[in-house]
Parts: C-alpha cells; sequence; structure tokens
C-alpha cells in the first residue's frame, strides 16, 4: 500500500491521525472505517467473492480495493460513496432474482486489514488501495454485472457435481449419449 492509499483509506476513520498512528505502531492491526462518506462496499459470501474478484481481475473491468475477511468467509469491494442507486439499478437490469449481498452505505463500518497482511491474517487485502480511486462510472455497472456472472457460473458448477457426484459419474454418461456422425 502506498503513502496516497494510506492517507485515503485512514481519512475515513472517526481519527485518521490516530488510524495512521496505529498503523505505524503495528502495520498488521486492522481498522474499523465508516462507510458512506470516502466509499460504500458490497459484501457477499468468500466463494462468490473470490469467483468476482478473478473474473474482475482477468477482464480488465474496473474496480477498487477488495478485502476479504477469512474468520466471517465474506469478501468485500470498495465502490465509491453514494453508489447504491446505479449499482442496484444495473444489477436489476442483469437479473430479476438477485444473489445475496450486503450493501454498507452510509451509517455502516468496515474492518479493514492493516497496511501489511500476512497470510493466516483473519483480515487481507485481495487487492489494497493505492490512492484515492478516481470516480468511475463504470465501476458499479462493472460490480453488478461480474456479481450476476459469478453467480451464474457457481450455480451451474453447483449443478454439474450434483448431476455427477464422481468422474466415474460423468464418463457413464458420456457412454450413454448418442453419437452423430457426419458424413
Amino acid at each position: 500500500m502506498t503513502r496516497r492509499g494510506i492517507e485515503w483509506l485512514s481519512a475515513a476513520a472517526d481519527d485518521p491521525a490516530a488510524c495512521r498512528e496505529m498503523w505505524a505502531d503495528d502495520p498488521r492491526t486492522p481498522c474499523l472505517l465508516a462507510t458512506g462518506r470516502f466509499f460504500d462496499v458490497v459484501s457477499v459470501e468468500q466463494r462468490l467473492g473470490l469467483e468476482m474478484f478473478d473474473r474482475l481481475s482477468r477482464s480488465g473491468l474496473p474496480f477498487g480495493p477488495s478485502v476479504i475477511d477469512r474468520k466471517a468467509q465474506r469478501v468485500g469491494f470498495f465502490l465509491g460513496s453514494k453508489s447504491r442507486e446505479p449499482f442496484t439499478h444495473y444489477l436489476a437490469r442483469e437479473t430479476s432474482s438477485p444473489p445475496a449481498y450486503r450493501y454498507l452505505g452510509q451509517g455502516c463500518a468496515v474492518v479493514v486489514p492493516g497496511l501489511i497482511s500476512l497470510s493466516g491474517d483473519r483480515y487481507q487485502w485481495l487487492r489494497a488501495p493505492m490512492r484515492r480511486p478516481e470516480a468511475n462510472p463504470l465501476r458499479p455497472v462493472a460490480m453488478a454485472t461480474a456479481l450476476v456472472a459469478s453467480a451464474e457460473l457457481l450455480a451451474r458448477l453447483d449443478r454439474f457435481d450434483e448431476q455427477y457426484p464422481t468422474p466415474y459419474a460423468a464418463v457413464a454418461a458420456l457412454s450413454e449419449e448418442p453419437t452423430t456422425h457426419a458424413g
């Protein structure tokens, strides 16, 4: 994490100077920060969140900092403050039955990892803030799209696992399918 990222993140604390001092003393210390003023957070269960993170990373879609809480098994994606309306609008355009998520805006808070997290830490950055994220109207669109696409992929994988609980079941199903020969 860069100095600019630290300054932006700590600005959301009740006492930004105390937050920076705490991190200077122990850079692994998590901190509770208010959402709604500088950023909002979309929180999803861990399996879905890791799929979303991978999808967003590979696709090059715009997204901001991301955190994981290993004990609660949740992943949080930072959006610009007051992004609830565009996020829910685009989510409704993607599906009539959205996957479960929590939107943390005004009046909520999120625990963020310290500046440095180790693999065994409860809170870890998947993508740490390097600076104050620029306002990007495509972020809520990308987040809604990735949320729905990732949930659909995981649902398909779950159906596959139910249909073919063992490798033998998948192979047996192949041998039962009629074959067609082009000729």
